[in-house]
């Protein structure tokens, strides 16, 4: 087997989920979320993108209902034993072959908790579920179940987030060393993803985002290609990824002499930045974070050219996204607790004058102060 953990790993995990189970009073839960599969067993697939689920019972027991394409893979990549294949043919309905493994379990009747806010449950799934499942068991929504118990993360698994943050810090040297005028943004996507490989890390959970000019001002990934100019913009987010943990960066690096909102971008988010550090600790929550961050950039007068979130949890995460569930937003009364991975980006996208600016980093929460995963300055960059 393929396992990125210890056998004493997987079972501290699986004994965390069994006691959330019990204090939520479940007999069973269906994930259909990779990570919380991955978390929970080491299987390491991308084939969510059809019908699968990891059956939990409250004793521990778990049984993988997948496809023929997947067998190899769970039973090279997991510790799973109990994997049973529904068959590919018109018109089939695995929810049906889900419930008639469900009964030979003893689950009838059982209160049965559900992942339904994930990229593995399709909205077709959901209602097929809902078909089989709704007379034989009481259904919950237990979504946020197994993401809860990952934002903690063990030293293992902080291990592999520290990794994340030196390949992200590899590609963005790679970076740096090309970004001048005249250089094509193909070439610089290029060597940051190649820096990640040659590493030995993975695929990101989601594609980096690069964009020069006016696309400077993007936060998401978009097809197309251009080459610098003499004075220009570049905005890159992207993240190391080792073992699926992650670690994000983001910065926007001015061609050219800066003009004078590009500094006074920089000096809003650097100032932002620094003091959500103060806060990035036991004894605050999400929502205190996003309130610093609001607070700075509406003091500033640039309430309309923020975002309303400023960053969010990492760890090991699948296509499409590498965030995880809890963000930097209003009113998240999550609690920050020592060993979580949190990105926190400062995005500030001025449409008016067409500048951008854009900083953050990965941090690990401790008792005291958040230790960030960059080796890099936060200093403004520019060529």
């Amino acid at each position: 087997m393929a396992l990125h953990f210890e056998p004493a790993e997987f079972e501290a995990r699986r004994a965390r989920l069994i006691e959330k189970m019990a204090e939520e009073k479940l007999d069973a839960v269906l994930l259909f979320a990779q990570e919380s599969m991955y978390w929970l067993t080491g299987y390491d697939t991308f084939g969510y993108c059809f019908f699968q689920t990891l059956i939990v019972k409250a004793d521990g027991s778990v049984s993988l209902l997948t496809r023929s394409a997947d067998l190899r893979q769970a039973r090279h990549t997991s510790n799973i034993e109990n994997i049973v294949i529904w068959v590919d043919r018109l018109n089939a309905d695995p929810t049906l072959d889900l419930k008639n493994l469900m009964s030979e379990m003893d689950l009838l009747g059982c209160r049965v908790g559900i992942e339904f806010d994930t990229h593995g449950m399709t909205g077709r799934v959901a209602r097929l579920l809902d078909n089989q499942l709704a007379s034989f068991c009481q259904i919950v929504d237990a979504s946020y179940l197994v993401s809860t118990l990952r934002l903690v993360k063990s030293p293992a698994e902080i291990a592999y987030a520290k990794r994340a943050g030196e390949l992200a810090d590899d590609a963005l040297d790679a970076a740096i060393a090309l970004i001048k005028p005249g250089a094509d943004e193909a070439d610089i996507l290029a060597a940051m993803q190649g820096a990640v490989f040659s590493g030995g890390g993975d695929y990101p959970a989601n594609e980096f985002i690069i964009g020069s000019g006016p696309d400077a001002l993007l936060c998401r990934y978009k097809a197309g290609r251009r080459k610098l100019d003499a004075k220009d913009q570049i905005t890159l987010e992207w993240a190391g990824a080792s073992a699926h943990y992650h670690a994000a960066m983001m910065r926007t690096v001015v061609i050219g002499e800066p003009e004078f909102r590009h500094k006074e971008l920089y000096n809003a988010c650097a100032e932002n930045i620094r003091a959500i550090e103060e806060v990035l600790r036991p004894g605050y929550t999400f929502g205190d974070v996003f309130d610093v961050h609001a607070k700075i950039m509406d003091e500033r007068g640039l309430t309309r050219h923020r975002l309303n979130a400023c960053g969010y949890s990492l760890g090991a995460r699948f296509s499409p996204s590498w965030m995880e569930h809890q963000m930097f937003y209003a009113g998240n009364t999550q609690e920050i607790l020592p060993n979580m991975t949190l990105f926190v980006h400062m995005i500030i996208m001025d449409s008016d004058a067409g500048i951008a600016m854009t900083l953050g980093q990965t941090y690990v929460t401790t008792e005291g102060a958040p230790q960030s995963l960059s080796r890099h300055s936060l200093d403004m960059l520019t060529a």
